[in-house]
């Protein structure tokens, strides 16, 4: 009886395996990937080889912890007023100029932060054109004849923080907006609620989930910051893992603080998914109609556009015509080697990491589906927290365990065989094709199955009852009905790759620059001639980027 029982559940299993078993493995695998980063950076907070707690509570973590609150509350707050009125203008009324500007509204994305922050300083510091105009035109002689604002502060961070993410908020909230009732807004107008209290009163509550999405994507997003914190001499939570990490050479304590950013971050998602929840809104009519614009004129029409082209202006127009004011300083740089190293690395790792992100995205969510069972259903939506999770983070979970493994695989190798074969993995791009993999990871799933989600299963089961397997159904059913949205978010993970400075200054090998670490070590240097060509190189890249993003929102 027994031996009938285990030739039964043997065979089950190689039905199962059969049935799509080796898919659902494969996406526990990639989940266990996925995940192990943040785990690692929670066992070695707990278990440290040195213990710094004490000292870091009684002296430098409340500091990097109040700063850090400071800084997303702030940035969060400007970046959503921002975002939202926006938004509210360009969805609802015309105006000069709100046909270009809704979509020129998302061009700050391009900007990364920290270029942002390199090119205000330039053009506001004592020797840009700005203070530089004053002196001649009053006279001014030194700086001691006039007063300027301090240039590298926090509220210089809060400005060039909130002007590269409103559009986070900006493009979620157009959304929402557009997706409102006209009717909704017709029946606030005939009880005589005017402008403003239709939008308080009625498009603000309606579109209130979207924008505190995208509020806490950008809370998020400066936490991840890193450049601009450095440059603006801010000590923050992710300056404090460098610091404590690179400067004390105390991997343990660089786990603790990673670990509040860790915790911080959770905290942040499960309020944000929490507000979201208590606030449902359903279209109970049976006709939705769009809202109509309203032209707006006079002096209104030239508020609405100061409003909208002021954000514009600050995250775009400024860092870009900085930088290429610089473009002509140091011609002969454009053919320096080190920056055609830095584009090939940023082309071949970006390009490299996107391909394996996406593969394992669509990996993943097939299997999920395959598997039907509870457990890799409760995974999916988990391995989405290494978007939230900083770079810095990452860059502690990721390189110490394979700094380990790779020291004693080579140890290993050498007791064995006499042959040193160096460090294979921290020694080379790898854990910097990982780091990017496991924290653009949610882009590449939701995109996977979003898409995978629109395709009618009929055709997977027609396929399966002609005979093809689940490999054949994916390639041949499945993969040429989601290209263009697998493109995009391959499109989208390589963009976010070329910008991502945390992780990559922790994990890059030796004498190994990116576009973005060229950037930043050039600008920390004061070069800003020479970080103009990476700079431009990276908006280049990004504003395909969001051109791409424009069209698929139309």
């Amino acid at each position: 009886m027994s031996e009938t029982l285990i030739h039964h559940r043997t065979r089950s299993l190689r039905q199962k395996l059969r049935q799509g078993g080796l898919w659902s493995w494969g996406a526990a695998v990639i989940a266990a990937i996925v995940l192990a980063p943040i785990i690692a950076v929670i066992w070695i907070a707990l278990f440290p080889s040195e213990n710094i707690w004490p000292h870091l509570i009684s002296t430098t973590l409340p500091r990097y912890l109040k700063t850090t609150l400071s800084l997303m509350l702030a940035v969060g707050a400007v970046a959503a007023c921002v975002g939202t009125g926006a938004a509210w203008l360009v969805s609802r009324y015309r105006f000069i100029g709100s046909e270009w500007l809704q979509w020129a509204l998302l061009l700050p994305l391009a900007i990364p932060a920290y270029v942002a922050a390199y090119a205000l300083v330039d053009f506001l510091e004592y020797a840009g054109p700005v203070q530089s105009n004053l002196r001649a035109i009053f006279g001014w002689e030194t700086s001691r004849d006039y007063w300027f604002p301090e240039i590298r502060s926090f509220g210089a961070a809060v400005l060039v923080l909130s002007a590269s993410l409103f559009p986070y908020v900006y493009l979620l909230a157009r959304s929402a907006f557009r997706e409102q009732s006209g009717c909704v807004e017709e029946v606030a107008q005939s009880l005589g609620v005017g402008a403003v209290g239709r939008f308080f009163r009625v498009g603000l509550p309606l579109a209130r989930p979207a924008i505190a999405a995208g509020t806490a994507i950008v809370m998020m997003e400066t936490v991840n910051d890193f450049g601009t914190v450095d440059y603006f001499a801010l000590q923050t939570l992710t300056t404090g893992i460098f610091s404590v990490w690179l400067e004390s050479n105390n991997a343990g304590g660089a786990a603790q603080i990673a670990s509040v950013v860790l915790t911080l971050i959770v905290i942040l998602v499960v309020l944000e998914k929490q507000s979201r929840s208590r606030m449902r809104y359903f279209n109970l009519s049976s006709r939705h109609r769009s809202t109509e614009r309203k032209r707006l004129s006079g002096w209104a029409g030239r508020v609405a556009f100061m409003v909208c082209v002021l954000p514009f202006l600050i995250g775009f127009v400024l860092p870009v015509s900085v930088f290429l004011s610089h473009a002509a300083d140091n011609v002969s740089y454009w053919k320096s080697s080190d920056l055609f190293d830095a584009l090939k690395n940023t082309l071949v790792v970006g390009g490299l990491a996107a391909a394996v992100t996406v593969t394992a995205g669509i990996f993943m969510v097939y299997g999920v589906r395959l598997s039907g069972q509870a457990l890799p259903k409760y995974l999916l939506p988990v391995t989405t927290i290494g978007y939230a999770a900083p770079g810095a983070v990452l860059g502690v979970g990721i390189l110490l365990p394979l700094a380990w493994f790779d020291n004693r695989l080579a140890d290993t190798i050498w007791d064995l065989t006499g042959y040193d074969i160096g460090l294979i993995l921290t020694g080379s791009a790898f854990a910097l094709v990982l780091a990017y993999s496991v924290r653009f990871f949610a882009i590449a799933q939701g995109a996977a199955d979003a898409a995978l989600g629109r395709v009618s299963p009929n055709l997977a089961n027609a396929a399966q009852s002609l005979g093809r397997n689940k490999s054949q159904v994916l390639r041949e059913i499945y993969a040429p009905l989601i290209k263009g949205s697998l493109a995009s978010a391959l499109l989208l993970v390589f963009v976010d790759c070329v910008k991502e400075l945390p992780a990559t200054l922790l994990l890059r090998p030796f004498n190994f620059n990116t576009l973005a670490t060229r950037v930043h070590e050039q600008a920390s240097l004061e070069n800003l001639s020479q970080a103009t060509p990476p700079a431009l190189l990276m908006v280049l890249v990004g504003a395909c980027a969001v051109a791409l993003l424009a069209r698929s929102s139309r």
